[in-house]
């Protein structure tokens, strides 16, 4: 029976022997859950791991799109769409999203993810060519203006080209090269990273009764053999991050398991993204009726993570967030620069 290795971490505090630090960052860990299927979750000590098992979460993750990994890094969503579900039609004008970039970039963000297809839950897909002219040329005005790092967030080859062409450094497909499959070769071609996300079903399905086994393990599952796939067309294992996908054909029920089990996923050696930003969930536990209420909880759900290791935090609202986050440094004595 196979065995999954959680890290039980712990974030701001003095290591104590017997300790590992977790990559480069600020949680370290000395204990470690082994969940298996039909089985109790074992706590045991880090030092009893398998050596491989124990050099996938402690050795440094590479730096990804020029951002080392010493700390969390804050991904700026930049929806060019008139019906995502936070911000559909607010942005989708080049000069607004132009816009809106500078914005973030001055709250703190250190990528922009631009985004031409909504993937909420009933979203139908969106034509080739109206994504491409939707993305394409906020990139190479974003790229036009300075160097920060882009991200493109699509599913599809033609447009991710097309998105490289002008200037991004990132590849983002929620479907993990499953929509797809020429797009591994798309981002293999060009040496970029790639953020691979799970998600059961497609936006006009997904949600209708997910389903899983164990929602924590089949989501590991998915994601290990999507990096078999992409390391098999030529990405580089080190430039692949890794999205348990919050809300892509899940319940609440699993997106809370997903959440408090996130650090199982440092198992796969990769950079870990969380996208939980003004999703439904939080209005549900939390109150919010619009996305724009969800505030206060994403930045809950974003501090959870960053406590967890995460190395990637996609969110709407940067500020709020980073403003979190350098008081929970600063709080806590961790570095943060």
């Amino acid at each position: 029976m196979s065995a999954y290795y959680r890290p039980i971490l712990r974030f701001g505090e003095q290591p104590g022997d017997g300790a590992f630090h977790l990559g480069q960052g600020a949680c370290w860990f000395d204990s470690v859950a082994v969940h298996r299927r039909d089985a109790e979750v074992q706590i045991i000590p880090a030092s009893a791991m398998p050596d491989d098992a124990l050099a996938r979460l402690t050795t440094p993750r590479a730096p990804i799109a020029g951002m080392t990994l010493d700390r969390p890094r804050l991904m700026g969503i930049l929806n060019v769409t008139p019906d995502s579900f936070s911000d559909g039609g607010q942005f989708d004008a080049p000069e607004a999203a132009l816009a809106q970039a500078h914005r973030m970039q001055a709250d703190g963000a250190d990528i922009i993810d631009v985004g031409g297809e909504s993937t909420r839950p009933g979203a139908a897909v969106v034509p080739i060519d109206d994504e491409t002219a939707r993305t394409a040329p906020v990139i190479a005005a974003i790229r036009a203006q300075g160097s920060v790092p882009i991200s493109i967030d699509t599913r599809k080859a033609s447009v991710a080209r097309a998105a490289i062409d002008a200037g991004a450094t990132l590849i983002n497909d929620v479907a993990a090269f499953t929509f797809d499959p020429a797009l591994a070769d798309v981002t293999a071609d060009a040496g970029l990273p790639v953020c691979l996300m799970h998600a059961q079903g497609d936006p006009q399905t997904m949600q209708d009764d997910p389903r899983y086994d164990d929602v924590l393990l089949d989501v590991y599952d998915f994601l290990t053999a999507r990096i078999e796939v992409a390391v098999a067309a030529g990405v580089r294992r080190d430039q692949i991050v890794v999205d348990p996908g919050i809300g892509f054909g899940k319940t609440l029920d699993h997106n809370l398991i997903l959440l408090r089990g996130i650090a199982l996923f440092h198992s796969l050696g990769c950079p870990v993204l969380l996208g939980a930003s003004r999703k439904r969930f939080i209005g549900v536990i939390g109150g919010g009726e619009t996305a724009t209420d969800r505030v206060s909880g994403s930045v809950s759900v974003a501090l959870h993570a960053a406590r967890q290791g995460v190395q990637f935090l996609r969110v709407h609202d940067i500020f709020a967030t980073k403003q979190a986050l350098d008081l929970e440094w600063a709080i806590s004595g961790a570095a943060q620069t």
